[in-house]
């Protein structure tokens, strides 16, 4: 079996192969969704064929930004499109290409690799861990009643604007672009995406509406993507620079006339919604799921490259079995920037590099996978240290789908 990299001109069979990977056809509508595969980066697109000249596999990565805690922008790559014939499963297809695309990811100077796992079982094997988390809240109309305003509240001085999805695309990439800049945990929309319609509403053309909130000099600061059917209004996703703007938006959509209920898609699952809410019990939490997952492979690149909030130091003695690699290092942070370097100091902290992926944002504290038995503890003190010094400014959260 070959393991080999595509060009522009493997298009078309890359996509029949993916699709008949997943039992698919391209021509099969995706549910709201543009054609995704037409953002897809074929210079970073790979194809597994078999002796007789047929392909049996693929995988594929964007290139994004990753934001990190503190607000640091860094490049990462979005593996996506991966799939195996069903007739050719169970002979280490994926693996050899999993092994393939992160030697490639690494040559390209990227210490960060993500994904959208569809199966939670397997990914972790190749070093990725669920990183960021989301959920689904449903608030029944008659149940939307907001909390009393408390004296000292800030009150939103912008205003809402409705408009049809096809009216305010660029309104909806610059908004999108000034809210992943400052979220832990957001990837980047390249203009490609937008401009192709490649995904999921907003970002494909499906028709919608826009609440769009601008504030009081009139720029635009959030947007509410929604669409109503038999009784429910479901707003795809909510960005917004500011608490101010995404209640603002939020009040909108629960205020609509002639829906018996709001379904809220994305939503952080810290978010303050439901305390705006005079019944804390109206918002009913489901859906609740990984997102984003990470794979490092320069540890101490990474480590170096986020922001830390509390100072301290821990010995981190990390496995990467999927590549063979092993390393023990001193993480010492002052006054919110990082070194990472080897040590043969005893460690504090023994883990997967799949775990370390899965805590790198924030949004997983280490105790508790100390307590789950993933992470082992050689010092009492060791997890809740590492817990403060791994905590975000901000819960990571990411919207995106590829």
């Amino acid at each position: 079996m070959e393991i080999r990299p595509t060009t522009d001109e493997d298009f078309e069979v890359f996509v029949a192969t993916v699709h008949t990977a997943f039992g698919q056809f391209p021509e099969t509508p995706v549910a709201d969704g543009g054609r995704w595969w037409s953002a897809l980066e074929m210079d970073r697109g790979l194809l597994a064929v078999a002796p007789d000249g047929k392909p049996v596999g693929t995988a594929a990565a964007y290139s994004f930004e990753l934001t990190l805690p503190g607000g640091t922008l860094v490049p990462a790559a979005g593996v996506t499109a991966v799939g195996v014939l069903p007739s050719h499963r169970r002979r280490g297809v994926l693996s050899a290409m999993m092994r393939h695309q992160l030697a490639e990811v690494r040559e390209r100077g990227e210490f960060l690799s993500v994904l959208l796992a569809s199966e939670a079982r397997i990914y972790g094997r190749y070093g990725y861990g669920p990183a960021t988390l989301t959920a689904r809240l449903t608030v029944p109309r008659h149940r939307a009643e907001p909390a009393e305003r408390r004296d000292g509240a800030a009150e939103d001085t912008g205003s809402v604007e409705v408009l049809p999805r096809a009216d305010c695309g660029e309104i909806l990439e610059a908004v999108y672009d000034r809210y992943r800049r400052a979220q832990p945990g957001a990837l980047s929309r390249p203009h490609r995406w937008w401009d192709l319609g490649a995904g999921q509403p907003p970002v494909s053309r499906a028709p919608r509406y826009v609440a769009v909130h601008r504030d009081a000099d009139g720029v635009a600061d959030g947007y509410a993507g929604y669409s109503t059917e038999s009784g429910t209004l479901t707003v795809d996703e909510t960005i917004a620079v500011g608490d101010a703007a995404f209640t603002a938006l939020a009040r909108y959509a629960l205020g609509h006339d002639l829906v018996s209920q709001v379904v809220f898609r994305h939503v952080p699952p810290e978010h303050p919604l439901r305390w705006q809410l005079a019944d804390i019990r109206a918002g009913e939490v489901g859906g609740h799921t990984d997102w984003l997952w990470v794979r490092l492979l320069d540890v101490p690149r990474a480590l170096t490259a986020r922001g830390w909030f509390t100072d301290g130091e821990l010995v981190l003695d990390v496995d990467d079995p999927f590549l063979g690699e092993h390393g023990r290092y001193l993480l010492t942070v002052r006054d919110g920037r990082a070194e990472c370097v080897a040590t043969d100091r005893r460690p504090d902290l023994s883990l997967d590099v799949r775990d370390l992926g899965s805590v790198y944002l924030g949004g997983t504290r280490p105790s508790t996978l100390v307590r789950a038995g993933h992470i082992r503890a050689h010092d009492p003190a060791a997890a809740a240290r590492a817990d403060a010094l791994f905590a975000s400014d901000l819960s990571p959260h990411c919207l995106h789908w590829f």
